[in-house]
């Protein structure tokens, strides 16, 4: 009896076919698994437009949307308001340090702080300005005591009224719980907002302040 001998390259092709089929397989079960569960990923509440309802998106529907539309909503509005108002804040408390403080460092972060906030302060009115909305809500105003961070009025006295290293304590403690409060303003416009350019915003907020909280933790 003979036996027909089949060629070497024969068999390699037929597996490396067999082989590319299987790759296929897989790769459209992964495509498939890919798009299934970005069509089942969690829903994602979208606020509406300033006195509008809220909406519940599927994080598809969200990703979509805020490719095709990046239109403020009320999240990026309250931010913006909210942020010019927290700033304005820090600056306050700034202003005192070259009087009052008796650390070259602090004086220092002081000048470095007001820097960056100052010009924030007017990009974000300008933006305000740019999409047809009033700096302030005169029908929901914000109260300070609602914003994450915020010094109270008794707080922001007690600093007008320190000298020395009891000013310096208690600006640099001042100063880190109002900064922790802009990072996380910013962490939820982040979840909440839809206008790109509040999120580069936010982004840089959180850089910064974070960046500012490790060099006060080191000079407590």
């Amino acid at each position: 009896m003979h036996y027909r001998r089949v060629p070497r390259l024969s068999v390699l092709t037929a597996g490396l076919t067999a082989l590319a089929v299987l790759g296929l397989v897989s790769c459209d079960s992964g495509e498939e698994k890919t798009k299934s569960s970005a069509a089942s990923g969690p829903s994602v509440i979208a606020p509406g437009e300033p006195g509008g309802q809220n909406r519940t998106l599927s994080a598809e529907e969200a990703s979509r949307q805020r490719t095709e539309d990046d239109s403020p909503n009320s999240a990026d509005v309250s931010y913006a308001r909210m942020m010019i108002e927290h700033h304005a804040q820090a600056l306050e408390m700034t202003d005192l340090a070259a009087d009052r403080a008796e650390s070259p460092g602090i004086v220092a972060l002081s000048g470095r702080i007001s820097a960056a906030q100052k010009p924030e302060i007017s990009a974000m009115k300008g933006w305000l300005r740019s999409h047809g909305k009033p700096e302030r809500d005169e029908g929901h105003g914000h109260d300070h005591a609602t914003m994450p961070g915020m010094a109270t009025q008794a707080q922001l006295k007690q600093l007008r009224a320190a000298g020395g290293k009891a000013f310096d304590q208690l600006f640099l403690t001042l100063m880190i719980t109002h900064h922790q409060g802009a990072i996380t303003m910013s962490a939820e416009v982040k979840g909440q907002g839809n206008n790109i350019w509040i999120e580069e915003m936010a982004d840089e907020v959180v850089a910064q302040q974070t960046s500012e909280i490790s060099r006060m933790r080191d000079m407590l």
